[in-house]
């Protein structure tokens, strides 16, 4: 067991490795990552397409980069904003990894480009593990799914540095206790600014793209307390197993091992 632990830590090291040289490197070219987390269904999608639109209407040079297990959907819905989008299909595979996010921008990202927003696969346990080279990381959570989401997912709450809660124009229906809520926030992750939005009503919308700029121009960004932890292994039976870091991901092996299909870009 202490070697499978010490494998899962000696690739969680190469992909901090990778990640801080992907950061170096497009900070020389005046480039910043904003990696986005959060559940299915919490709408993130929405939320980055009208953060998109804003950008452009700004005219701010931006690009997406969206990662789901399979279909195009969401990278032909982030288009709609007008901005460069690439969709990477993992098929499978429940997070990104920094070595991953570097070969679908080469040849791709528009060299000026200066806000990269990554939508990471929906999962709020497997990507929370792997630093993808980002100066921002978001986390999302929705009004519909329950005040204790910081306590249950701990690491993605507490390595966040911007929380934003969705969908506030259910929050009445959904009985949200945002109060409770950012309690919760405080206790995994004391200090980290939690925003309100709603991508329907336009609340709140364009504080992420505010809070990335301010990165990009050198600003304070808000550094969590929290470590990540070391990594644990279960088996899922015959030909599955799953290495995690909280519950997070250190990979999946599928039979034959991860597969990717190729990325596709949508202008």
């Amino acid at each position: 067991m202490c070697r499978v632990v010490e494998l899962k830590q000696s690739v969680l090291a190469r992909n901090d490795e990778c990640a801080l040289a992907l950061r170096t490197e497009l900070a020389a070219r005046g480039t910043v990552v904003v990696n986005l987390l959060s559940s299915p269904g919490s709408g993130k999608t929405e939320l980055l397409e009208r953060e998109l639109t804003l950008a452009r209407e700004r005219g701010v040079p931006v690009a997406a980069l969206t990662a789901d297990l399979a279909t195009e959907h969401d990278a032909a819905r982030l288009a709609r904003s007008g901005v460069p989008v690439k969709q990477v299909l993992t098929d499978g595979l429940c997070h990104l990894e920094a070595h991953m996010l570097r070969g679908h921008l080469d040849g791709w990202l528009p060299a000026e480009t200066r806000l990269l927003f990554v939508e990471n696969v929906g999962n709020l346990v497997c990507p929370a593990s792997y630093d993808l080279g980002e100066t921002l990381r978001v986390v999302l959570g929705s009004v519909t799914e329950g005040e204790d989401k910081p306590l249950k997912y701990p690491t993605a709450y507490g390595l966040a540095n911007l929380v934003v809660v969705t969908k506030t124009d259910l929050a009445a229906p959904a009985a949200f206790d945002e109060a409770a809520f950012r309690a919760n926030v405080v206790r995994v992750n004391p200090g980290v600014e939690v925003v309100l939005t709603s991508a329907r009503d336009g609340s709140g919308v364009g504080t992420v793209l505010d809070r990335a700029l301010a990165a990009l121009e050198g600003g304070p960004v808000h550094r969590p307390v929290m470590a990540r932890p070391a990594p644990h292994r279960h088996e899922d039976g015959p030909g599955h197993s799953h290495d995690h870091g909280d519950g997070d991901g250190g990979g999946h092996e599928h039979g034959g091992g991860p597969h990717l299909h190729p990325a596709v870009s949508v202008r």
